[in-house]
């Protein structure tokens, strides 16, 4: 699934690599692998550009 972070547009469009739980592993273009809390952050999900 591709995303976006709602607070870092400079990251990119991110590809999610897991998920457990709440936490989510997404790799981003600009800020590479990154373990995300989707119960303080909620993800967006995004088209491929």
């Amino acid at each position: 699934m591709l995303v976006r972070h709602p607070d870092q547009p400079d990251w990119g469009l991110g590809q999610v690599q897991s998920a457990i739980g709440t936490r989510v592993t997404v790799n981003f273009e600009h800020a590479g692998k990154l373990l995300i809390d989707v119960s303080v952050v909620e993800l967006v999900p995004a088209e491929p550009e």
